[in-house]
């Protein structure tokens, strides 16, 4: 019976997430679970890169209009890119998880965060400007005239 436990274990996950420096906890986590045989078809396809398919600024949107609907409190209010943010990813052989400089100083916090909300087993941080607090991408960031 034990053993059947071992099927209730959740696979590894792609996902995106904020992180909440006063709480250190995540929030506002969706992930999708991907399998080897996702990854066997996505790099037979010459497609190694297994991402979360929806974005950060998609999801904070809807989460603060949800909230407006309902009369709610939500921390999903003001600027997405003004809350630590990530993205984890697989590429070609690992995981990765796509931060800015926020997340230096936590880092050995963040992966004992990341190891049990995205069931990783091994990834490595890479860091770029995009995920800094302030940055997006560039469709993101709204035009000044």
């Amino acid at each position: 019976m034990a053993d059947m436990a071992s099927f209730d274990e959740q696979m590894p996950c792609v996902g995106i997430f904020w992180y909440d420096p006063e709480e250190h906890n995540f929030f506002g986590v969706h992930k999708k679970e991907i399998t080897p045989k996702m990854v066997e078809e996505a790099a037979e396809k010459g497609m190694p890169f297994i991402n979360y398919p929806k974005l950060h600024r998609q999801i904070w949107a809807k989460e603060y209009f949800k909230a407006q609907a309902k009369g709610e409190r939500t921390k999903f209010e003001g600027d997405y890119t003004q809350v630590p943010r990530g993205r984890v990813a697989w590429n070609v052989n690992k995981f990765i998880v796509l931060v800015g400089k926020w997340a230096e100083p936590i880092q050995n916090e963040l992966t004992e965060l990341l190891e049990q909300e995205f069931s990783l087993p091994y990834f490595e941080f890479v860091y770029d400007y995009h995920w800094d607090l302030g940055h997006g991408w560039s469709g993101d960031m709204p035009t000044t005239r």
